[in-house]
C-alpha cells in the first residue's frame, strides 16, 4: 500500500539527515522532492504544492528543539498535514432511521457490488444490524447474480427483479420489503455510469429522489489515481454524495486519489476496500493512513483486528494447554484460522512499524499458510493431539499425503516446538522473569 510514495518521501526526508538546523535552503530542496513524490503518485499539481507551500512555512515557523532534530520535525510536520489533507478525523456513517437507505454510486468496475456486500457483512457484524442487499443494476444481469452470492456468502437477503427495468420503482419496492420484513438497513447498489452520460446522471439522481437516502456514496477504484478524482467532482456535482470508499487499495496504487479527493470535493472517504474477501473492509482513519505512508505502520487497526478475533473462552482454554504442556496441532490451526480471519498477512505485517519496509519486495501469497494447512491436516487425529509422536516414518507418510517435502515436514514440527516453548515460557512468570534478569545488560 503507497509503497512507492513511501520510498520517496523517505528520501526526500534524508536531505535533512545530519543537518543540525532547518534553513530556508535545505527545507526548500526536501519540499521539493515531496512535491516530486506527490506528483509521481498522481496527486494533482495544485494540491501537491498547496500542501508544500503549506509544510515548508510551518516548517521554517518552528525552532527546532534540542530532542528533536530537523529530519524528525519535517516528518512530523508531513505526517499531521497529510493527515489533515486526507480528512484529519474518521467519518462514520450515517444509520439513522427505520431503515436506513444508502445508496452505492460510481463508475462501471469501480468494485461497487462488492463492496455492497463487504458493507452488508460489516453493518450485520460489526453494528448488528439487519441489512437488505438490492440489486438496482438493471443493465447487467451478471451484477445481479453476483449480488445473490455475495449476500448468501454473508448471510444477507437479496432483494431483485429481473423483469423491472425501471430501477426507482426496484428502489422504492425494496424498501417497502425492507420495512415489511424488519429489515433496519437497505443498500442500494447501482449500475456503474459515466458522468458524462447524462441520461444515466439523471436516472440515478431520479434513484436518489424516490428513496431519499440517509447515505449516498462514491465508490472509486483507487488504482484509476487522479481520472477517480475528476470523476468524483462530476458525480459530487449532480449526486452531492457523502462519503467516498476507495476500492483495491491493496493493488498497485499511488495514492493520489486517496490524497486529493477530500480537498477537490470536500466529501470524507469512509471505508477502504483492502482485498476481495467479505471482511476487507476497514473504516477510513487519516491519521493512521499518514502514519502507514511514512513507514510508521498502525499497531491501533492491528490491535482492534486481533481483539475482533479474540475469543475469551477460547483464550482460556489454551491457556490451560499450554501451563499443562497440552497444546497441539488442533491449538495450532486453530490459531492460524484466527490470524487468516484478521485479513491478508502482507497487509497485517505492514502495519508492523518498520516491518512493512522490510517486506516490500517479499511476496506473501493470501494463501501463505495452504503447505501448513496441509501438512496439518494429513495428521491422523491422534498424531495432532500428540506431536511427540510423528517418527520418522509417520513424517514421511504425511509428507506424502500433503503433497509436500519431508524438509518442510521437518520444519512446521520445528517450528511448532519452538512456539510451544516460547507459550510454555511466557505462561511461566518465574522463568520469564529470570530470563529477564540473565539478560545482558548495556552499558
Amino acid at each position: 500500500m503507497f509503497d512507492s510514495l513511501s520510498d520517496k518521501l523517505e528520501r526526500a526526508f534524508k536531505v535533512l539527515k545530519g543537518q543540525g538546523q532547518v534553513t530556508e535552503i535545505n527545507i526548500a530542496e526536501t519540499v521539493k522532492e515531496i512535491r516530486r513524490a506527490l506528483l509521481d503518485a498522481d496527486v494533482s499539481y495544485k494540491v501537491a504544492k498547496q500542501f508544500t507551500d503549506t509544510v515548508k512555512e510551518k516548517a521554517l515557523g518552528q525552532n527546532v528543539i534540542n530532542a528533536v532534530s530537523p529530519n524528525q520535525l519535517m516528518v512530523k510536520i508531513t505526517h499531521d498535514e497529510l493527515a489533515k489533507l486526507m480528512g484529519g478525523g474518521m467519518a462514520d456513517i450515517n444509520i439513522s432511521g427505520n431503515p436506513a437507505v444508502i445508496l452505492i454510486s460510481g463508475l462501471q468496475g469501480s468494485g461497487k457490488t462488492t463492496f455492497s456486500g463487504k458493507l452488508a457483512n460489516y453493518l450485520k457484524t460489526k453494528k448488528g444490524k439487519s441489512p437488505l442487499l438490492v440489486a438496482g443494476d438493471v443493465y447487467r444481469p451478471a451484477a445481479i447474480d453476483q449480488l445473490h452470492v455475495l449476500g448468501e456468502q454473508v448471510g444477507v437477503e437479496v432483494w431483485s427483479d429481473k423483469e423491472n427495468k425501471n430501477p426507482v420503482d426496484i428502489a422504492k419496492q425494496a424498501v417497502i420489503h425492507a420495512k415489511s420484513k424488519g429489515h433496519n438497513v437497505v443498500i442500494i447498489d447501482t449500475a456503474g455510469r459515466l458522468a458524462i452520460d447524462e441520461q444515466m446522471m439523471n436516472e440515478i439522481e431520479q434513484v436518489k429522489k424516490a428513496v431519499n437516502p440517509q447515505e449516498t456514496l462514491f465508490v472509486v477504484d483507487s488504482m484509476t489515481g487522479q481520472d477517480a478524482v475528476n470523476t468524483a467532482k462530476a458525480f459530487n456535482d449532480k449526486l452531492d454524495f457523502d462519503g467516498v470508499v476507495l476500492t483495491k487499495l491493496d493493488g498497485d496504487t499511488r495514492g493520489g486519489a486517496a490524497l486529493s479527493i477530500r480537498t477537490v470535493v470536500d466529501k470524507p472517504i469512509k471505508f477502504v476496500g483492502t482485498g476481495e474477501k467479505m471482511e476487507a473492509l476497514d473504516i477510513f482513519y487519516p491519521e493512521r493512513m499518514a502514519d502507514r505512508i511514512l513507514g510508521m505502520g498502525d499497531v491501533v487497526s492491528l490491535v482492534e483486528r486481533a481483539q475482533e478475533q479474540y475469543d475469551e473462552e477460547e483464550a482460556r482454554k489454551l491457556q490451560k494447554k499450554i501451563a499443562k504442556n497440552q497444546f497441539d496441532f488442533n491449538d495450532f490451526m486453530s490459531q492460524i484460522a484466527q490470524i487468516k480471519k484478521m485479513g491478508n498477512v502482507k497487509d497485517l505485517m505492514g502495519m508492523i512499524p518498520g516491518v512493512g519496509k522490510a517486506m516490500k519486495d517479499v511476496d506473501i501469497d493470501d494463501d501463505a499458510f495452504k503447505g501448513i494447512e496441509a501438512i496439518i491436516q494429513s495428521m491422523t487425529p491422534y498424531e495432532r493431539e500428540n506431536p511427540k509422536s510423528l517418527t520418522g516414518s509417520r513424517r514421511k507418510r504425511i509428507a506424502g499425503g500433503s503433497g509436500t517435502s519431508i524438509q518442510e515436514v521437518n520444519r512446521l514440527i520445528k517450528q511448532f516446538d519452538q512456539t510451544s516453548k516460547m507459550m510454555r515460557m511466557m505462561g511461566d512468570k518465574k522463568k520469564m522473569a529470570q530470563m529477564m534478569k540473565n539478560m545482558p545488560k548495556q552499558q
